[in-house]
């Protein structure tokens, strides 16, 4: 019997073979919060019994046109920890533990090497961070993506006492703030960068960089930090998070600023990777193209009393995490990177 969907470009064999191999992966994530069973229409968590008034916080993103460059370099069991780790990053800004997370992934064709190396990256992210893989979806759709390509996203629910919840009301004129080191680009600015290094460079994900040390692959492909162990040990010490991802540091750190505070930033207060000055220089990209961008560097910042700011630091530094103090809060509003 002819097999039409087959023919279509949907092969529901193939699919169910993906989903039978990933599920290892996924039971290797389930905590004591886990309920139900692996592979159900739904993922069922408790709530954490040891968290008082909780509030769930949730959060869906992306990892954009880097997915691109793991096809290219045939490598796709980093993106999937990216996910995890930007999504984490993401809820942490309001000081939430990390309990539950669903993928999506959506490609043209089944490829069970690619989506069980996708998926197990995802399930090692969320093992770091003790958080259940509670289900996703895997959608063939071959009509709206080209063979090769996919696209990956990712849903998160954490849970914070909602008396200890960050909204960055408490961020006073004086405060200071505090850079934290990123990997590279994270998981933003890839557009720009595969323009660069692809494009107008004419290079490929195995061509070494002197500039960099290591190959545009590698490079491109280091995996988006979380900052949940350098930071939540001194939760109650900060008064504000930025996760600085599209936009960088002009576009998110006033989303962490309440009515009348603005911040001036210090440039030259932290050490901008190699990675970043090689692509300005490549690419003829102004410095204020570039802080909208890219990262330059800086993956997360706390608000905090300057009082508080070495313990902060401490706590960075004993998750192997440097950070510096880059700029303060002033009153007004916006954000001014003074160079």
């Amino acid at each position: 019997m002819t097999d039409r969907y087959r023919q279509a470009g949907v092969d529901l064999d193939a699919g169910e073979a993906a989903k039978r191999r990933i599920g290892a992966a996924i039971r290797s994530t389930r905590t004591e919060l886990a309920r139900g069973r692996v592979g159900a229409f739904g993922g069922m968590l408790r709530v954490p019994s040891d968290i008082a008034d909780p509030v769930l916080v949730m959060s869906t993103d992306g990892v954009g046109t880097k997915v691109l460059v793991a096809s290219r370099a045939g490598r796709h069991d980093t993106v999937g920890e990216d996910l995890v780790n930007h999504c984490v990053n993401d809820i942490l800004v309001h000081g939430a533990r990390p309990c539950a997370f669903l993928d999506y992934l959506a490609l043209a064709e089944i490829d069970a090497e690619t989506v069980v190396a996708l998926v197990e990256g995802v399930a090692r992210g969320c093992r770091a961070h003790g958080m259940t893989l509670v289900g996703g979806e895997t959608a063939q759709l071959p009509d709206l993506y080209h063979a090769g390509h996919y696209d990956l996203a990712g849903t998160i629910v954490g849970v914070v006492s909602e008396g200890a919840a960050l909204h960055g009301d408490r961020v006073r004129p004086g405060d200071l703030l505090v850079g934290y080191a990123s990997t590279g680009l994270h998981t933003n600015g890839y557009t720009l960068a595969r323009r660069i290094a692809f494009d107008d460079l004419g290079l490929d994900v195995d061509t070494q960089v002197p500039e960099l040390g290591t190959t545009v692959g590698e490079a491109l492909l280091a995996v988006h930090r979380s900052y949940w162990s350098a930071v939540a040990p001194v939760l109650g010490r900060i008064h504000a998070l930025a996760h600085v991802t599209g936009g960088g540091i002009p576009g998110n750190l006033p989303r962490a600023l309440p009515d009348g505070c603005g911040a001036v930033v210090q440039a030259g207060s932290w050490a901008v990777p190699p990675l970043f000055t090689w692509l300005a220089a490549a690419g003829r990209v102004a410095p204020d193209e570039q802080a909208r961008v890219f990262n330059l560097g800086v993956g997360m910042i706390a608000v905090a009393p300057a009082g508080d700011v070495d313990g902060i630091r401490a706590a960075a530094r004993a998750a192997g995490v440097e950070t510096w103090v880059i700029g303060d809060v002033v009153a007004g509003d916006g954000v001014r990177i003074v160079r």
